[in-house]
């Protein structure tokens, strides 16, 4: 599989995103082992999470500690596997999604992370989503804090808008390596976003690639131009898809969510196929997308 970088650290141009193993509808915990043995034996070597991930009251962390069962029961070495996680969002157990921006949270959010994780430092840490009560920058402050003190290695953002971005890479003074936004053939607006990642030189990593938990699977019906291109390729639209999102920017890294092996083998082979420049023009013209 070909690599890609975040910060100093070279990963697979596929990732994993671990949500779908642990929120509403999440299957039984030996199938979403599997997904992630079976990412890794793929050449899959960066995993997303977050403390978030999580369904039920009273399980903060689900993901996480999931993750790190399934890479300590592969069979072989995974220490060059880069497990990104995030803070800033609590789930009560009630579907909902609430906000925590305060400083001293997300220290100790960082902290708990590591334990689940059972590393000694984060290989990538990413604020999740502004809290509009807190001011930006000093959630941001807290990554910078957290840099410093050795808790993690690498910073990055999710869910940031250009002048966030710029805010992030100022506080965190040019360390800032990652922004992980929605992006996807149903969600481009976002491309501004990208761009302007990539053009400073920062990794961007389209979480929900192909659309989202619902919709991924009607990805070639719903965007007809991507299905079309895969049926001439003999691949599943979402190899198109993801191949489309890579063709973008050597900065990009989609982690389509999976939890079932048959997904994430899928997607995986996305990072090898090869899209003509005719192919490219058609799925952009597809989804109004001007490079």
């Amino acid at each position: 599989m070909q690599q890609r970088r975040i910060g100093d650290r070279t990963v697979s141009a596929i990732g994993l995103g671990g949500m779908p193993m642990s929120i509403e509808g999440r299957p039984e915990r030996s199938q979403s082992i599997a997904a992630i043995h079976a990412a890794l034996d793929a050449g899959v070597t960066f995993i997303d999470t977050a403390d978030a991930y999580n369904r039920d009251a009273n399980e903060t962390g689900h993901n996480e500690a999931l993750i790190a069962e399934a890479l300590k029961s592969y069979g072989a070495s995974t220490d060059h596997v880069l497990v990104a996680t995030k803070g800033g969002l609590i789930r009560p157990g009630d579907g909902s999604w609430l906000r925590n921006g305060y400083p001293e949270y997300l220290k100790a959010a960082a902290k708990a992370s590591c334990l689940r994780l059972g590393v000694d430092s984060l290989g990538l840490y990413q604020f999740h989503r502004a809290d509009p009560s807190v001011a930006y920058t000093d959630s941001i402050g807290a990554l910078a804090e957290l840099l410093d003190e050795g808790v993690i290695q690498l910073a990055g953002i999710s869910n940031a808008e250009i002048a966030m971005i710029a805010a992030a890479q100022e506080v965190l003074e040019g360390r800032l390596v990652s922004v992980q936004n929605q992006f996807s053939p149903r969600f481009a607006t976002t491309y501004g976003e990208l761009k302007y990642t990539v053009d400073h030189g920062l990794a961007f990593l389209p979480w929900s690639p192909l659309g989202g938990i619902s919709s991924a699977g009607a990805l070639g019906s719903r965007h007809g131009a991507f299905g079309a291109v895969a049926s001439a390729h003999g691949v599943s639209p979402q190899q198109v898809a993801l191949a489309w999102e890579l063709s973008l920017s050597d900065g990009v890294i989609p982690i389509p969510g999976a939890s079932r092996p048959e997904s994430i083998s899928d997607s995986a082979l996305a990072a090898d196929l090869t899209l003509t420049a005719e192919d490219l023009a058609t799925l952009d013209e597809s989804v109004g997308l001007s490079r």
